[in-house]
């Protein structure tokens, strides 16, 4: 549940500089990916597959609400792979008969499948229940001109910030997330299939 409740803490914290979500909405794409944000060198909207073309505005929106998430989750389990393969771990027992730091020991792959069934279906539902807060029960849905999903906890002020800076960040939460996003891919990789990540070859944490 400590996994659980620090995922949501710093996802919760990311979701404060989530994109402002625009009014205009139909059945036709009339948005772009310079009317989302997020572009920047030195691949400014960077879409080979022309993704922001299909389907509707709706469409479009959702995808950035799911890039936006995919990049926050990836931010905590790179960060998390981390601290686990560095060697760090929480004090005390995860369960009566597993300590936290018996679990630094493996790897974070391994560590998870340590993890008693209980312990995972309660980090599981802990995400579940927030997906569905977080879309379906925050008013207005960001595909129909709603606010992005948030949790923050604690909630954070951020009207003292100007608009410039709130775009810088918007621009730096997206690009910090698709770099950790090739992370996380990057360390799982390494791990299952060996030698596929020369720069991680050898080493035990991976």
């Amino acid at each position: 549940m400590k996994t659980a409740a620090i995922c949501l803490s710093l996802v919760g914290a990311a979701a404060a500089f989530a994109p402002a979500p625009t009014q205009r909405m139909s059945t036709q794409v009339s948005l772009g990916l310079d009317d989302i944000g997020g572009s920047s060198a030195p691949l400014p909207n960077f879409d080979p597959l022309g993704l922001a073309t299909w389907g509707s505005d709706e469409t479009l929106l959702w995808f950035r609400a799911a890039e936006l998430k995919h990049g926050r989750v990836a931010m905590v389990a790179t960060t998390g792979y981390l601290f686990n393969a560095a060697g760090f771990h929480f004090p005390g027992m995860l369960s009566s008969d597993i300590s936290f730091e018996s679990l630094s020991t493996m790897s974070p792959p391994d560590a998870w499948a340590a993890v008693p069934t209980a312990g995972k279906a309660q980090i599981l539902a802990t995400i579940f229940a927030a997906e569905l807060i977080t879309e379906g029960y925050q008013g207005t849905h960001y595909m129909k001109g709603g606010d992005l999903p948030t949790m923050v906890f604690p909630k954070i002020d951020f009207s003292g910030v100007s608009e410039v800076t709130m775009a810088r960040k918007r621009t730096s939460e997206l690009n910090n997330g698709r770099l950790a996003q090739i992370a996380i891919l990057s360390f799982i990789s390494a791990h299952y299939i060996p030698g596929s990540v020369p720069a991680l070859a050898n080493n035990a944490a991976f």
